[in-house]
């Protein structure tokens, strides 16, 4: 006993390291994430809102709250949670000794003589002591797999609200563009008649009705471009929600409000804010305590065992009806023959958790780019509407004046055609920057780690 004592004090005092709790790197890299020319202030940011006060619009709420009620990859991850907490309640288990109850008996007989009872009625119990802290690192990592698969659910429902935003404003950019285009093509159409009448008159040839009839009818086939892209808008939300492809009851782009001002914080709050890092780093959590395991299976592990029950098959010791018979065992096993395996398993251990620092570092850092490209996003689209609105303005100005001078004489069909097209293509393009505007800002949502909970 004296001879294991002295090795577990060794034990004891030789792998103090593997007792050491998970702490983040010292070399992490969490300055200046967003790149250069951002401004950052240490305040509260969007991803702090609920996604309901952000996203105001009654019919997107309404598909949001269906999509994270009844979306299979949100309900996978759930049920992939409750698979990691049933894991980290079997680590627990660990610690308890071991039970076990087997009671036996025979009955036997040699050439006839009276037959001979033995039975065997024992409760055993096993136990061994957490000396080198292979269990508590056991523990600890299932509870980083617990944690992590918690933070993997929150990164698939931010994810999901933030694609069923960008689906439902999709939807809205394509209704506006289809306005747009359809009122466009009425009032083409409107001009065919003209140009014919003109032509009857003597005052424009045939070719300026053909190249207005052939820019009509170019408008008229893009709505049905718009229709199929609706509908294939409309078929993707609807298997986001898991339902079957149906059509989606929206407002109207113009109505859409947010803030006017965008607070997104600096950049280390990305390390409790966004999901995938969180999870990227208790990945790396999970491989620290794995190399603790490794290097703790290089050192002895203690057994403390024990029985008591009643038997009569002791020999001499007892005889029938049976007594109590109790034991007790202590066993020290120091690895010999598979040392080396075990030293090439904490080798292996040492490079993953390398490796999962390496990721960590990468999944932050990319983090940050997604910040910097949503912002970039917004605020572009922000400068350019002034720009944009002025620019259909004045377009509006030149197809009014064109007609007024070919009404005159003074202009050709060409001239008219050329500033109706340019029109058409301001105003859609004002659209589009609408749209960029607003999925600026879902992405930056989206990237500082907003839309978890409800």
């Amino acid at each position: 006993m004296k001879k294991i004592t002295i090795l577990l004090a060794a034990a004891l005092m030789t792998s103090c390291g593997i007792w050491k709790p998970y702490t983040r790197p010292d070399d992490l890299r969490t300055d200046d994430l967003y790149g250069a020319g951002i401004e950052t202030a240490d305040t509260a940011t969007i991803a702090g809102m609920k996604w309901h006060e952000l996203f105001t619009d009654p019919h997107l709420q309404r598909l949001i709250r269906a999509g994270l009620e009844n979306n299979a990859d949100v309900n996978i991850a759930r049920l992939s949670v409750e698979q990691a907490h049933a894991a980290l309640s079997s680590a627990r288990l660990a610690y308890t000794p071991s039970l076990f109850f087997s009671p036996e008996g025979a009955v036997s007989s040699f050439d006839s003589r009276k037959a001979t009872q033995v039975y065997s009625i024992p409760l055993g119990l096993s136990w061994e002591p957490d000396v080198t802290g292979r269990q508590t690192n056991a523990k600890r990592r299932s509870r980083a797999a617990y944690e992590q698969s918690v933070e993997y659910r929150n990164a698939v429902r931010s994810w999901l609200v933030a694609v069923i935003a960008d689906h439902y404003y999709t939807l809205l950019m394509l209704d506006e563009q289809y306005a747009v285009t359809a009122e466009t093509a009425r009032s083409w159409g409107q001009s065919v008649e003209t140009m014919r009448l003109m032509k009857e008159a003597g005052m424009v040839t045939e070719a300026a009705v053909a190249q207005t009839a052939a820019n009509y009818y170019s408008v008229e086939a893009s709505l049905f471009d718009l229709r199929e892209s609706i509908s294939q808008i409309e078929n993707s939300l609807s298997v986001l929600l898991y339902d079957a492809p149906d059509s989606i009851a929206r407002g109207r782009l113009d109505d859409q409000y947010f803030p006017d001002r965008l607070a997104y914080g600096v950049p280390v709050q990305l390390l409790t804010n966004r999901p995938d890092v969180r999870s990227a780093e208790l990945a790396l959590v999970q491989a620290y305590y794995s190399t603790a395991e490794a290097r703790a299976a290089l050192y002895p592990s203690l057994v403390l065992a024990g029985s008591a029950g009643w038997t009569n098959s002791a020999g001499s010791m007892i005889v029938n009806p049976g007594k109590l018979l109790l034991s007790a065992a202590a066993s020290l096993t120091q690895p010999v023959f598979n040392r080396r395996l075990n030293r090439t398993q904490l080798e292996i251990a040492r490079a993953a958790q390398e490796q999962a620092a390496i990721q960590f570092q990468q999944t932050l850092l990319n983090a940050g780019a997604e910040v910097n490209d949503a912002l970039t996003r917004y605020q572009t689209a922000r400068d350019k509407r002034p720009y944009i609105e002025l620019q259909i303005a004045s377009l509006e100005d030149a197809v009014r004046s064109t007609k007024l001078l070919m009404a005159h004489g003074s202009m050709t069909y060409l001239e008219i055609l050329t500033a109706e097209q340019a029109l058409l293509g301001a105003r859609l393009a004002d659209v589009a920057n609408t749209y960029d505007q607003i999925q600026g800002i879902i992405n930056l949502y989206n990237a500082l780690g907003g839309g978890v909970e409800d």
